[in-house]
């Protein structure tokens, strides 16, 4: 039996035991408590430390969320042993069900934005080609899981879009205490087959976006050009920084052009000075006319 390595997480809450082979195929399993952990005897026989929280079982690693009763160091060494112990004496770490559907294994990791409020999850698979938003629980009719996402109470807002997903949380909670969770949750929902956006709001959007393809060809020459060069050079960016910019209206009179900052981008400390400095500074440049100014509908 290969020795067990014990890692410490963001979270200093959570603490995880690695092997060095993987000990479930393309699954990731959370328990709670003793009574959830039924599909895994030994996260049942961890569960009878009495500082267990949370039993995380996933690749090669079990993570154990402890209370505050007692401190990691003085634990970890017992820990790591009795799980050695279980798995050399022949014990079961995680019962499978054949008769299951087959899961489709993804990987999910969190990744920093420019935003401290928000955090990117990335999706080893394509989940939409058209961006969504959703400010609050009311808004989800179109997507299942950002419904159950609001259901943590952490998660201010929601965004979609290609293969990641987009959460600005509320300031009671900071991330180490919550990516593990969310980046589980998420990973779960959609290896088990769960509805990310819901086919019906693909083909509203679809027509949305006809609609909009003709409202295009009726604006003035301007607009078309500040459209284009907000599609070929500044969402790209923004997309890469979990966010979305779109265009609102352009003001011939004042030149005033205003956007809709969507996901990371949306109450991000940084927005501000990127629209300034870098959006309108782009603007100005390209369609040569110092006179342009850059606001955001949302800001």
């Amino acid at each position: 039996m290969s020795k067990i390595s014990i890692k410490e997480t963001q979270n200093p809450t959570i603490l995880k035991f690695e092997f060095q082979d993987f000990i479930t195929q393309n699954e990731s399993f959370e328990f709670k408590n003793i009574d959830e952990a039924k599909a895994s005897p030994l996260a049942q026989q961890l569960f009878y430390l009495p500082f267990v929280k949370t039993v995380y079982i996933s690749g090669n690693f079990i993570a154990i969320e402890k209370y505050s009763i007692v401190e990691w160091d003085d634990v970890k060494d017992d820990v790591a042993e009795q799980i050695e112990e279980f798995v050399k004496n022949g014990g079961t770490i995680i019962t499978v069900d054949e008769n299951k559907t087959k899961k489709q294994p993804v990987t999910v990791y969190g990744e920093t934005t420019p935003n401290p409020a928000a955090l990117k999850f990335v999706v080893s698979k394509m989940l939409t080609k058209n961006a969504i938003e959703f400010k609050n629980i009311d808004q989800t009719g179109a997507s299942p899981l950002a419904k159950e996402l609001f259901k943590f109470p952490y998660v201010k807002e929601i965004f979609i879009d290609e293969n990641y997903i987009s959460v600005t949380k509320y300031e009671i909670n900071d991330w180490q205490e919550i990516t593990l969770e969310l980046r589980s949750f998420i990973k779960q929902y959609i290896e088990n087959g769960g509805t990310v956006l819901d086919e019906n709001f693909i083909q509203a959007v679809t027509e949305k976006e006809d609609t909009k393809a003709k409202e295009f060809n009726n604006l003035d020459v301007t607009s078309q050009q500040i459209i284009n060069i907000l599609e070929e050079y500044v969402k790209p960016a923004v997309q890469a920084d979990g966010g979305n910019i779109a265009f609102d209206s352009y003001n011939e009179t004042d030149k005033t052009v205003k956007v809709i900052l969507q996901g990371a981008c949306s109450g991000c400390p940084s927005s501000t000075f990127t629209l300034k400095s870098g959006i309108e500074n782009m603007l100005k440049s390209m369609l040569n006319d110092e006179a342009i100014k850059v606001e955001a509908v949302n800001a």
